[in-house]
């Protein structure tokens, strides 16, 4: 007989962990306890040492669907002598373990809704230690009904029994609720006024009948209406005040999905996993929507996560007996989902909220009397192959750790300006925040405080190292400073490229000198310089800018990247063919004179920009002029590059001086201007991302043979969300026999950089050194 004490740390609360360790327990013969504390899940065993001994493969092997076991410690203790095994009541202390995200409804409790005299039937909060809302309720460590928005709701005596029967799937489930106890849904007009009836079919009949629903769900509201109704899409778009960008829609499964987009098998993992983010999927041939995602190649698609999703579907289907329908019926129903939010504004979680701030957009509201107390917009994912490539990391992920190897500093990451994300540290963890997105009005920045100050909260965070970005201008980078100031903490600023490699580099613990591409938009550079294509060696105390794109004039400064046509008419006057720029461009201003404010460079501060370079292109082929939303003119370049397969001009680029020089190419399209028609438009387009790419590469050779670097390429930066370009820079490395990496835990864009922030921060600091410095061109 021997006693042993074992600690298990991960994901290991609110995942059914205690009934597991109950179960395997008492199928090894054993005695003891299980207990949940701020550590983790605590197992103390009593038995023959063999069985003791077996605890942990069994333990790994029979895991709940749910946790993530990050370890399992084994220490010796005194046999006291239990006669049973029991599961006892959670214990305080410093918080070390972690709460999962929210997860979709699993098939066991789907069952349980469709099937006709289970008391859940058609129950709008059903959910089991497998699945449910986790990090949208819970205020605090460990996980328990009380820390929890489901506080105010006692279990009635069924509820109860199963909440303490340790077999049962319910056991320790926060969220356990049914009709009798449970939060209730209501179906409201625009004034609040309560509709009597089924909310659910309420709300069908509504969305039948072409009006907008404001929807309640895990962290926010959705705005709903019939993705096939085109007035009703419009009108939404209208009310909403959103232009251009697509729009997700909703379906009931991966068959019916199957009907308008093409799905491979990792993509369809993606998007049936519990995580249920929106999916982007190239659309089937001839499939029409209007204003769903229009002149774009893919269409965002995600599947029912919550019960009130699959009701929705289930009513459209006429209400079939059992839960088989939900992978096996077809349904040709579509259904908006959208952020319930005005643009610009974070999204709507309060009942009160939304009625005062949603009225003047949804015609009704399927509300319920369950707090959310975080926001967490949809998760967002691409596929590049057969790998996914995150384009917002939110519900369904977030908070769930990057791992690092080794234990850093408590750090604090405060992120960039657009499509933020910041994160915390705890020994080998990093958090990251929910999408907050760009902090460029009160309302988001409070939303960034809230985020940032929960997580903290959560985890029990106290920072010792602050790190932001180097623009002094950013709301986070002002938070960050502040932050250190009153911790008197460790503070780093990071030039915002750098960190867009050291994502990269997190991911890969990665400490080495690493050579990478940083492509995006926009980003302070060391000089002041509007930086946008570089070609960087990053490693422990700063790093060397070894290549970049030549960089065109932004005519009028920051509205260049509102006016994709100022950047033709920027590259046409450097081609010096700016008396073309009139018969390119007739609406821009003072067109006839154009070149002039071009020319200026006071006026025209330049940029290495790849993604206006995109632009200019996208403006040169007639494809976009001004774009409402960001990237929308790269957006539609690529989506008419995916029909054409492209091809390498090596003519099309020259590289002088570590610079490279895409005019070539440009000129040719100038050139060809004439003669262009749908086939070749698509065609240039496809030929541009293969052409910069091979440029791209050239010039990263350059540096490797300078350099004798033998490592990964790091691709990163916003512009890797660009399928075509990320697949094109792949397979020209692979072709010169080099490995490339992009960012696969979290985005390659700025939604990403609060994790580069801290790895870059993290190796500062075991070289001793105070700051992260550019070190100059080579």
């Amino acid at each position: 007989m021997i006693a042993k004490f074992f600690r298990i740390n991960g994901l290991v609360q609110g995942v059914g962990f205690r009934p597991t360790v109950y179960r395997i327990a008492r199928e090894l013969g054993l005695n003891g306890e299980v207990f949940n504390d701020a550590e983790g899940v605590g197992v103390v065993l009593e038995g023959e040492d063999n069985q003791v001994l077996a605890f942990p493969e069994a333990m790994r092997q029979g895991k709940p669907p749910l946790a993530r076991i990050d370890y399992i410690h084994m220490s010796d203790t005194p046999v006291k002598g239990y006669t049973d095994f029991t599961i006892t009541e959670s214990q305080e202390g410093k918080v070390k373990t972690a709460i999962t995200a929210d997860a979709a409804t699993c098939k066991a409790c789907l069952e349980d809704m469709f099937t006709p005299g289970n008391r859940r039937y058609r129950y709008a909060f059903t959910n089991c230690t497998h699945c449910g809302p986790r990090f949208t309720i819970t205020k605090h460590l460990p996980y328990d009904r009380p820390q929890t928005t489901m506080a105010p709701f006692k279990m009635c005596p069924q509820c109860q029994k199963e909440y303490t029967d340790p077999l049962d799937r319910r056991f320790h489930a926060q969220p356990n609720a049914c009709p009798v106890c449970g939060p209730e849904l209501c179906f409201e007009n625009a004034r609040g006024e309560a509709i009597e009836g089924d909310p659910i079919d309420l709300t069908i009949d509504a969305i039948r009948a072409g009006k907008i629903v404001a929807v309640k769900g895990l962290g926010g509201f959705h705005l709903v209406c019939d993705a096939r109704n085109p007035q009703a899409v419009a009108e939404l778009r209208q009310r909403k005040g959103r232009d251009e960008k697509a729009l997700a829609v909703m379906m009931a499964n991966a068959k019916s999905a199957a009907l308008y987009a093409e799905i491979s098998e990792a993509a369809r993992s993606i998007l049936e996993s519990v995580a249920r983010p929106i999916v982007l999927l190239p659309k089937k041939a001839n499939i029409d929507l209007p204003g769903i995602a229009d002149g774009l190649s893919d269409i965002g698609i995600m599947l029912p996560y919550t019960p009130v999703h699959w009701l929705l579907f289930h009513s459209l289907a006429g209400k079939p007996d059992g839960a088989q329908w939900t992978e096996s019926l077809c349904l040709n129903e579509m259904l908006v989902m959208t952020s319930a939010n005005r643009s610009g504004e974070p999204l709507v979680i309060g009942n009160d909220e939304a009625l005062e701030k949603l009225s003047g957009i949804a015609d009704f509201f399927l509300l319920h009397n369950r707090d959310i107390l975080t926001r967490c917009d949809d998760s967002v994912v691409r596929m590049v192959g057969e790998k996914p490539i995150f384009i917002r990391r939110s519900r369904g992920y977030a908070p769930e750790a990057i791992k690092f190897d080794q234990a850093i500093e408590p750090t604090f990451a405060a992120g960039a300006y657009l499509k933020n994300t910041a994160a915390l540290t705890r020994d080998e963890d990093v958090f990251l925040t929910q999408h907050i997105g760009d902090l460029e009005n009160t309302q988001t920045t409070e939303a960034y405080r809230e985020a940032a100050s929960h997580l903290a909260h959560l985890y029990e965070i106290k920072p010792q190292v602050v790190v932001s970005d180097a623009h002094p201008d950013f709301f986070s980078t002002r938070y960050a400073a502040k932050l250190a100031d009153e911790t008197h903490a460790k503070f780093f600023s990071i030039y915002h490229h750098a960190a867009h490699i050291g994502v990269a580099m997190a991911e890969l613990n990665r400490k080495e000198p690493t050579l990478g591409l940083a492509l995006d938009g926009v980003g302070l550079g060391p000089g002041k310089e509007i930086w946008g294509g570089e070609l960087l060696m990053v490693k422990r105390t700063g790093f060397e800018r070894w290549g970049t794109l030549l960089p065109l004039p932004l005519p009028g400064g920051d509205i260049a990247a509102h006016e994709p046509r100022r950047m033709g008419a920027s590259v046409l006057t450097l081609l010096k063919k700016e008396s073309l720029i009139e018969k390119f461009f007739p609406t821009l201003p003072n067109a006839a004179h154009f070149g002039s404010l071009v020319t200026n460079c006071k006026l025209s501060p330049a940029s290495s920009s790849v993604g206006r370079l995109f632009d200019a292109l996208s403006a040169l082929l007639g494809l976009c002029d001004i774009q409402h939303d960001e990237a929308r003119a790269a957006m539609l370049l690529e989506s008419t590059a995916y029909k054409a397969v492209p091809h390498v001009h090596r003519d099309g680029f020259e590289i002088k001086g570590g610079q490279l020089n895409l005019l070539p190419f440009l000129d040719k399209i100038v050139c060809a201007h004439s003669s262009l028609d749908t086939q070749s438009v698509s065609q240039w387009a496809a030929d541009f991302h293969a052409t910069l790419a091979c440029g791209l590469v050239q010039l990263t050779l350059r540096a490797c043979r300078q350099t004798d670097y033998r490592g990964p390429i790091a691709l990163t930066g916003g512009c890797m969300a660009n399928r075509i370009l990320t697949a094109c820079l792949v397979n020209e490395l692979h072709a010169q026999n080099m490995e490339s990496y992009y960012p696969q835990k979290v985005p390659a864009g700025d939604g990403g950089l609060a994790l580069g922030q801290v790895w870059l921060a993290h190796l500062a600091l075991e070289a001793q050194a105070d700051q992260f410095i550019f070190e100059g061109d080579r």
